[in-house]
């Protein structure tokens, strides 16, 4: 596969920076949850909350659905630990979202457990792809719908480690 640069690492932070501080002041003194889905939001999740000052928590839930390059249209949940989400302020972050299946069978599964609010932020958010009408809260960077890797998202689990976000060339 041949790919091509899309975001650098400053570029990166740059965003992240704006959309920390967006956060910052929505959730100022509010104890919030950040629910990073891994595997690919491990990398964004961590430096989003470095820039977050107000008290929270984070925990993580593995969230599958994709098998190489394309979404096996069901998708898995497995919780990393236990957090308690009932009346709580929950922000769920994605490192990419594109059809929304992901989001609405999380939307259903955390709803089962009562919490005060749901919020969803994306490092990536494929806007054209989007098949679903939950709100996507907070929003780094929107693409087109195109096959992304590094920075957490992954090719058949290689590519994580990167620091910038590569797409892939037709």
């Amino acid at each position: 596969k041949d790919f091509e640069l899309f975001l650098s690492e400053d570029e990166i932070q740059s965003g992240i920076s704006k959309l920390a501080y967006k956060i910052n002041h929505d959730y100022a003194g509010k104890d919030v949850i950040f629910l990073g889905i891994l595997n690919g939001a491990f990398m964004f999740c961590s430096d989003l909350m470095k820039a977050f000052t107000s008290p929270s928590e984070i925990g993580f839930i593995k969230a599958a659905s994709y098998e190489g390059m394309e979404s096996t249209g069901k998708v898995k949940f497995h919780e990393a630990g236990q957090l308690n989400y009932n009346n709580r302020d929950i922000i769920i972050v994605e490192d990419i979202i594109d059809t929304g299946n992901t989001l609405k069978a999380l939307y259903e599964y955390l709803g089962k457990h009562n919490p005060k609010s749901i919020k969803v932020c994306t490092l990536l958010f494929k806007k054209e792809a989007y098949q679903q009408s939950l709100p996507i809260d907070y929003v780094c960077f929107e693409t087109e719908n195109k096959f992304l890797l590094g920075y957490g998202l992954d090719y058949d689990g290689y590519g994580r480690n990167l620091p910038e976000v590569y797409i892939l060339n037709d």
